[in-house]
């Protein structure tokens, strides 16, 4: 377990206070969906060129990583607190960053993860997110990490993927291929000029959305290597304004 402390404090002119109640525990954690924050106040919008969100998924023998774009998104503030926000992601304009574009294999495992197998995108082109509650992050508040399978490729850590200086606890419902959960994750947020900026990094198990193929849970021995990691790693890089 790694501990990670806000070291310091943002300028009054950049520090955001948020009014919803605390999550239930301070480390990640994914759970059934919960009641959306009520939007009170004025609306910024997502800037899709300033927005990144990254993914990466593991398999002993290697890693594939690229971008799912977002396509449109608003967070409310009323006065210095946020009270609301949802943002959409193209999962049809997926990209997969480590293999080339005009490779075979590109075409190949894009067709993949588009099919039933994994996102379903025929049935569910889109994912989306709704924030649920925000809450500042404390001195003491910790990063727990989950315990993996050891590879070559073992899955970065959620302790890893953190800010290096959270300022606050995001919770959220996030919905893809159909199912709604909600996931709690720590971030860095700040204000400056009117825009809002946020960036957080943090592990999801895809088979809790339904994301199956290839559950590690499933391999018989997984000495011989013939699964893939459950673990998702994804890296947000947010601005609005």
């Amino acid at each position: 377990m790694k501990t990670t402390k806000q070291i310091g404090f943002f300028l009054a002119a950049a520090m955001i206070t948020f009014a919803c109640s605390k999550p239930a525990s301070d480390t990640i954690e994914t759970s059934e969906a919960q009641e959306v924050a009520m939007a009170e106040g004025q609306e910024l919008t997502l800037v899709p060129t300033e927005t990144k969100i990254s993914w990466a998924g593991y398999k002993p023998t290697g890693r594939h990583f690229g971008k799912i774009p977002a396509t449109e998104g608003v967070i409310t503030v009323n006065g210095d607190q946020i009270t609301a926000g949802k943002f959409t992601f193209d999962i049809t304009g997926l990209k997969i960053e480590d293999i080339p574009a005009e490779d075979e294999s590109y075409g190949k495992l894009f067709g993949h993860l588009q099919s039933a197998d994994f996102f379903d995108a025929a049935n569910h082109p889109t994912a989306t997110f709704e924030i649920t509650s925000v809450e500042p992050f404390a001195a003491g508040d910790v990063v727990s990490n989950k315990e993996e399978f050891t590879t070559e490729f073992t899955p970065k850590s959620d302790s890893d993927l953190t800010p290096a200086n959270p300022t606050h606890w995001i919770s959220g419902n996030l919905t893809m291929r159909g199912t709604t959960k909600n996931i709690k994750f720590p971030a860095t947020v700040a204000m400056e000029n009117g825009k809002l900026m946020a960036k957080a990094g943090f592990n999801i198990d895809r088979t809790a959305w339904g994301l199956s193929y290839g559950d590690e849970a499933t391999a018989v021995d997984k000495a011989k290597d013939k699964f893939i990691y459950n673990t998702v790693s994804l890296e947000l890089d947010v601005t609005a304004n």
